[in-house]
Order: structure tokens, then sequence, then C-alpha cells
């Protein structure tokens, strides 16, 4: 997709980590983007699909979300949440979880991250859980900040770490 510069592009998102990578995706198509929507999790974005789909009947708009387990193909999520797309929407579905997009970059996450190149999966696709594959890979970086950052602390009850998101997300 390459669009004028001047475009702008309307988004919904999961979480901030997903603002992100479309933030970055919208550039490099050569677009801007606008307001970013969502960022409440899966269900909410699944509960407003509908009008973010109306909205793309009149102005570009781009929808991000994670397949998860909850299906075990793109195709028929898409099926489901937007059976009749607007023809300005673009509904893209990540699989596993967005996470597996950023370790297919294996040069740059190694590096960012402080960690061995064979440490990251030749196929993060097929990971189980790409974002509890990116703790693990924190876990293992020579990088004090970077593990204190994204991985929890023990007993905290949670699957990433205080800053995680916005270590993820690029400067």
């Amino acid at each position: 997709m390459n669009v004028p510069i001047s475009t702008i592009i309307s988004a919904a998102v999961e979480g901030d980590v997903d603002e992100a990578v479309v933030r970055r995706l919208v550039a490099h198509a050569g677009g801007q983007t606008g307001d970013v929507y969502g960022k409440n999790g899966k269900p909410a974005l699944r509960q407003r699909i509908d009008g973010y789909n109306n909205a793309a009947r009149y102005a570009p708009w781009v929808v991000l979300v994670d397949l998860d387990n909850d299906a075990d193909c793109a195709p028929s999520i898409r099926e489901e949440w937007v059976p009749a797309p607007a023809p300005n929407l673009c509904f893209r579905i990540a699989v596993r979880e967005v996470e597996a997009w950023l370790m297919a970059d294996v040069q740059t996450l190694a590096r960012y991250l402080s960690v061995g190149l064979s440490r990251i999966s030749a196929d993060p696709e097929t990971l189980e859980c790409p974002k509890d594959a990116m703790v693990d890979l924190a876990r293992r970086s020579r990088r004090n900040d970077i593990r204190k950052d994204m991985v929890p602390r023990q007993k905290s009850g949670r699957r990433v770490g205080p800053a995680y998101a916005s270590r993820l997300k690029p400067s």
C-alpha cells in the first residue's frame, strides 16, 4: 500500500505496542497516522469494529488485532469480525501476536535487546505466545535496564514488566 503523504489514516488497535506498529506501517506506506482508537484490549476493539468499518466508508482506516488463540487462521477471524469490509478499511490480523512481527526483524531485535541471534525464533508466527517469548528474550538480555523494564517482577502476577510497552515502541 503506497499512499500520498497528505493522506491521514485513522486506526484502531488493542494496545500501545500495536499502536506503535501501526504508526510505523502507515509512515512506511507514505501516509500520516491520524487518531488511534481502542487501546483497551481485544474485547473493546471487537465491540466497536462495526463503527470503525462504517467510518472506513468515508475515510481510510487500519485496524490491527492479534489472532492469539481465538482461531486456527486469520481468515476465519476476518470473516467473523468484518464480513463486509468497507472499501477504505485495512483490517489486519497479527499471527499470533504483533510481537511475532517484531521478532521477524531478527537483526534489529537482537541488537536492541542485547541477545544472541540464535535466541530469536526463526519462525515467530509458529510460537504459541510471542509476547511470552519476547519477555523470555528480555530476561536473557545482557542489559540490566531491558531486564528491569520488560520482565515482570517475581510474584507480581503480571505477564510483562512495568515498561514493556514503552520499550517496544520506537522512539
